[in-house]
């Protein structure tokens, strides 16, 4: 509950996410390509050809599987109540939701430029934008933030990008998008709310 009080937008988010997963895993299975389909997921010629664009959007709440979610989850609680504290709770929303569009539209650019058209969804590509833009902020503390440091952070990114290419079926264009992304947003937009 403390967290809930203290971060309620990473709370929220979560919630939200989970929330979504049971749904789709109730009327279907979450790897089944067709139902995520039709709960959002991103197809890019349904994008291109069908102008559904809120794809861009919706398949940030889909998960392929339980450890997709839980892995996301955790990313985003650990790292999202830090940057929340410190921007404020409108600032992360702004660039979670941000970071995670930027890299679902880098992803769908280079999906478009290889004519690789590939299903994709799952809320890494703002998980990456939290982590961008928590980079830009330990930097500008002075390469600390609560029990962080710029070492840390560095690693479990390049850690997390490393398995996104060493695995299958991982949408690297959206997390790099989204890291890059969350990067520049918080540095346009990341203000802390309180000195750091």
């Amino acid at each position: 509950m403390e967290e809930a009080r203290k971060e309620p937008v990473t709370v929220l988010l979560v919630v939200i996410n989970i929330a979504v997963f049971l749904l789709v895993e109730f009327t279907g299975f979450s790897q089944d390509i067709e139902h995520m389909i039709k709960w959002g997921a991103v197809y890019p010629p349904l994008i291109t050809e069908k102008g559904e664009v809120y794809r861009l959007f919706t398949s940030m709440f889909l998960h392929f599987g339980i450890e997709h979610l839980i892995n996301n989850m955790l990313v985003l609680f650990v790292l999202g109540s830090r940057l929340e504290r410190v921007v404020g709770k409108w600032r992360f929303l702004f660039i979670y939701l941000a970071g995670g569009l930027l890299g679902n539209i880098i992803s769908l650019t280079a999906d478009l430029s290889k004519n690789s058209y590939t299903v994709s969804a799952g809320a890494s590509g703002a998980v990456f934008g939290v982590m961008g833009a928590m980079i830009f902020v330990v930097i500008r503390n002075k390469g600390h933030l609560e029990d962080l440091s710029i070492k840390q952070i560095l690693i479990m990114a390049v850690f997390s990008l490393y398995f996104g290419f060493a695995s299958t079926g991982v949408d690297n264009a959206a997390h790099l998008g989204g890291l890059a992304s969350g990067f520049i947003l918080a540095a346009v937009a990341g203000q802390p709310r309180r000195r750091i």
